[in-house]
């Protein structure tokens, strides 16, 4: 296949991070992500909460405020730790 001089190809892949956290309830987890999503609207996020870390996964075309997702649950009282991978 050949490119037109003034054709891109977008090889930037999307940005994820898991955390770790303890909500076990699907009307706790649904508040969260929309308050998240209140702050930060470009981020995809959901939960697993068949998972035994009950993960939060979040993924955004750019950077992914760690920090703000954070101090955003633990305000709510929640615990929640960013998983290394």
């Amino acid at each position: 296949m050949k490119m037109k001089d003034n054709e891109q190809i977008n090889t930037a892949s999307p940005i994820v991070e898991i955390f770790k956290t303890n909500v076990s309830d699907q009307q706790l987890a649904n508040k969260i992500i929309m308050d998240l999503n209140q702050l930060f609207p470009d981020y995809n996020i959901n939960f697993d909460l068949e998972d035994c870390d009950k993960v939060l996964r979040v993924k955004s075309p750019n950077s992914i405020n760690i920090a703000g997702i954070v101090r955003t649950c633990t305000e709510k009282d929640i615990q929640i730790e960013l998983i290394n991978y």
